[in-house]
């Protein structure tokens, strides 16, 4: 797996240009979460950091952004978009967790040139990007990681197995005066960025991992 050195990423061709409608009807003034990931299957286990988000964070809305391709991924161990959609359809609970295809709209493939398409299009929406402590664990590895710690607040949400390797991953370290006690977690969507809080909670052992294995 490539290791991205920390320093401004690269930028795309990026979007495709016109008025391309994502999908998304978000005000300006919303408070919301976004939650990435090839949702290969879905399960529990991402529904417990949305909901715990939401709840945790003062959340309007949750959008989990099923990625096309994780470029990082085996494609061949990745299914159909429509049957991953579908997939976190069953467990995105309730009108805020929407599920959208905003990456394969707007044409991104990397985690930081969409929220540099999504904040662009939705200008005033105070965006706070989600992930799983498995996934701060292996932060520094994305392209562009510092460059999506500066674009908006994130809220890091403990996963099995991952607690005291995320605590000590090179990004926990790098931002370590930027982190936000979970206590005033509710204040980090109006926090400019970077920002950060971990926030602790009972854990969910499901993983796609092994409902792929199982199946």
């Amino acid at each position: 797996m490539a290791f991205f050195h920390a320093g401004p990423a690269p930028r795309s061709a990026g979007p495709r240009p016109g008025l391309l409608r994502d999908g998304l009807r978000l005000e300006p003034g919303l408070r919301v979460g976004l939650l990435g990931g090839s949702f290969n299957p879905a399960h529990e286990g991402h529904a417990h950091v949305a909901e715990t988000a939401m709840q945790r964070l003062g959340l309007n809305r949750v959008i989990w952004l099923v990625s096309p391709q994780n470029p990082l991924k085996d494609a061949s161990q990745t299914a159909p978009l429509a049957e991953r959609m579908a997939s976190a359809r069953a467990f995105a609970r309730g009108p805020a967790m929407v599920v959208s295809d905003f990456e394969s709209r707007v044409g991104c493939r990397w985690t930081v040139d969409t929220l540099r398409a999504i904040t662009a299009r939705h200008p005033g929406v105070k965006f706070v990007w989600l992930m799983g402590s498995d996934n701060l664990a292996t932060f520094h590895r994305w392209r562009g990681w510092t460059d999506i710690a500066a674009a908006m607040p994130m809220a890091v949400i403990a996963r099995p197995g991952s607690q005291l390797q995320s605590r000590t991953a090179p990004a926990a370290r790098r931002y370590a005066a930027f982190r936000v006690p979970q206590e005033q977690a509710r204040l980090l969507p109006d926090m400019s960025a970077p920002a950060w809080t971990y926030l602790t909670a009972p854990l969910n052992r499901a993983s796609s991992t092994a409902i792929r294995a199982a199946g």
